[in-house]
């Protein structure tokens, strides 16, 4: 594996983690993948040209809203909160992860 390479976000994981920041509270995008990128210890990197598409998408599915609110700083951002629609959903992307995860585990570690 090249030393440069990214750790790059399994296909899918992006929506389930913006779903999961967004649990905690309103966040604009710069803060949710901050977040993403804080808690991960600096492994999972979420980019502007990813991130954005997948909110804009996130909002037509009704999982997410969104308005124009000010920043700390006082500068103007979208800040996205968390839906009904977008909690239930949460819900089966965690549950979906979790036997994907188990399923991978399985394969690189058999019972002996």
């Amino acid at each position: 594996m090249p030393a440069d390479r990214k750790d790059e976000l399994l296909p899918g994981t992006l929506e389930m983690l913006v779903l999961k920041t967004l649990s905690l509270g309103a966040l604009h995008g710069y803060g949710i993948a901050q977040h993403i990128r804080q808690l991960s210890k600096d492994v999972l990197q979420v980019e502007e040209g990813s991130l954005y598409p997948a909110l804009q998408r996130m909002e037509l599915k009704g999982l997410v809203s969104a308005e124009w609110k000010l920043t700390p700083t006082k500068r103007r951002a979208r800040y996205y909160k968390l839906t009904a629609a977008g909690r239930k959903q949460l819900g089966v992307e965690q549950s979906t992860f979790a036997r994907l995860v188990d399923a991978i585990a399985s394969v690189m570690q058999p019972e002996q």
